[in-house]
């Protein structure tokens, strides 16, 4: 036999167990300030005390503010998407707003708009769409509805507020490095060409080369994978030009590592080896990765004060807030091997 269900306390159980009226107890809940410090202390105790959950949706008809914001993401197993995902899950909980997840297979316009709209038909205050890849980089066609928007992943011009992790200025710094340490030249395996990230990163690491002079050879194909970066890496093991190398992600740095290993190529005594993002895992590879770190709670927090302004009336339009990343040299890499000039030329 079960036991009966347990009534949830409701506002009245707070007011009588406070000694004080249904209006003050959500003058307490709703911040205001007319409320005298001794009360408003025994109304939190006697929240605390049984354990109150206010009605969020009776809070809203009330204040015409849901405290719910809306993302619309896509490709949450990624680990940049993903972690875009939780820096603004992260940022919304501080500043006390739940969140509202759409996801979405594919970011054609339309799959954007569709989940913009369902969102704005739940009532959030406003949206963050993350959005890495070139098809969703004009955004909505109504970023100024009822609830505004700022895309999240992308340094693409846009109408459309937006946040991203200057992956140019990343690329770059990693290249420059890797030819401070003596390489004549830097290889480098891309991400997927639909990918704003991708293309980026390949951009810094071309500008780079070509600032300092150096040769700039084919770029190796790759997609984001473990096994795409094998695969290069097997092309990039019996290539004994090649001193040093540059991807676009860690996975693909991680494919990489191995091909060289197994090709007989040390790293980074042969090939230094420099990935982009900062897994959790990069430094515990074998040997440990440098790599470019991306802020992502930054990006949260960012994403989610253009949010504000705009709720506030502040016109945002077109913004770009750019957030930089910072480069954590690990084991991987090191100084090119000596007679390295001899067997470029």
């Amino acid at each position: 036999m079960t036991a009966p269900r347990t009534r949830q306390p409701v506002m009245a159980d707070v007011a009588k167990l406070a000694g004080v009226s249904h209006q003050t107890v959500s003058r307490v809940l709703n911040g205001s300030p007319n409320v005298a410090p001794a009360t408003r202390a025994r109304v939190a105790a006697a929240i605390r005390e049984l354990d109150y959950r206010p009605n969020s949706m009776a809070r809203a008809l009330v204040t015409r503010r849901s405290q719910t914001l809306g993302v619309v993401s896509f490709a949450s197993t990624l680990y940049g998407p993903a972690s875009m995902l939780d820096g603004l899950e992260q940022a919304a909980r501080s500043a006390g707003y739940f969140v509202s997840v759409a996801s979405l297979r594919s970011l054609d316009p339309r799959s954007v708009q569709e989940a913009v709209d369902r969102l704005r038909d739940q009532g959030v205050e406003g949206i963050a769409v993350i959005a890495p890849q070139v098809s969703a980089t004009g955004g909505p066609a109504d970023p100024a509805g009822a609830s505004p928007v700022v895309m999240v992943g992308t340094g693409a011009p846009s109408a459309v507020p937006r946040v991203a992790v200057d992956n140019v200025a990343g690329a770059a710094a990693a290249t420059r490095y890797l030819l401070g340490l003596g390489h004549l030249t830097v290889h480098h395996i891309t991400g997927p060409p639909g990918w704003l990230e991708s293309q980026e990163r390949e951009r810094g690491w071309r500008g780079a080369l070509a600032e300092a002079g150096a040769r700039v050879p084919p770029a190796l194909p790759g997609d984001w994978g473990a096994r795409s970066g094998y695969q290069a890496g097997l092309r990039i093991a019996a290539d004994p030009r090649v001193t040093a190398v540059f991807c676009a992600n860690d996975q693909t740095a991680l494919g990489v590592l191995r091909a060289l290993h197994e090709g007989g190529r040390a790293v980074p005594g042969d090939i230094s080896v420099v990935g982009f993002d900062h897994i959790p895992e990069a430094a515990y590879l074998v040997p440990p990765l440098t790599t470019v770190r991306q802020d992502f709670e930054a990006l949260g927090r960012q994403a989610l004060s253009l949010l504000v302004e705009e709720l506030s009336g502040v016109p945002c339009a077109g913004r770009r807030v750019l957030i930089a990343p910072d480069l954590v040299v690990r084991d991987s890499s090191g100084p090119a091997p000596a007679g390295a000039a001899v067997k470029i030329r």
